[in-house]
């Protein structure tokens, strides 16, 4: 299997062993890493769960374009809250960024994210053509 990292400094620099998103063989699937709300110039989380559900989106959008599509390519996203009653916040704010054909998606209640994020985002997209 042929793997191809993909890399943006539109989004924040992994703080950790992975990478920000992988093409894998005849380069239409690639898988995002979770994304928190980390501002990449500043590597500075955004304020309360709305600036992170929004700094989330726009750093998802940045690895999926530095992957060559967008976030209409998404199939499958998974959130990662640490308070469930925020879920309707992210579907409020997923309204501005995706049209339907929505993507399969699961929303999962954590006990902790990293360096204190209240919401993660990871996704699949598979690129048209």
């Amino acid at each position: 299997m042929t793997k191809q990292t993909i890399h943006t400094d539109e989004a924040p620099q992994a703080i950790g062993t992975y990478s920000q998103a992988i093409r894998v063989e005849g380069g239409a699937t690639v898988y995002l890493s979770g994304q928190i709300g980390l501002d990449p110039a500043t590597m500075q989380m955004a304020s309360g769960i709305d600036g992170q559900i929004q700094q989330v989106l726009r750093n998802l959008q940045a690895v999926a374009a530095a992957s060559g599509g967008g976030l209409g390519d998404i199939v499958k996203l998974n959130v990662y809250l640490i308070d469930l009653a925020n879920f309707h916040k992210v579907n409020e704010a997923m309204a501005g960024y995706f049209s339907q054909p929505y993507p399969a998606r699961a929303a999962i209640g954590v006990a902790a994210l990293p360096r204190g994020a209240l919401v993660e985002m990871d996704a699949v997209l598979v690129l048209q053509g």
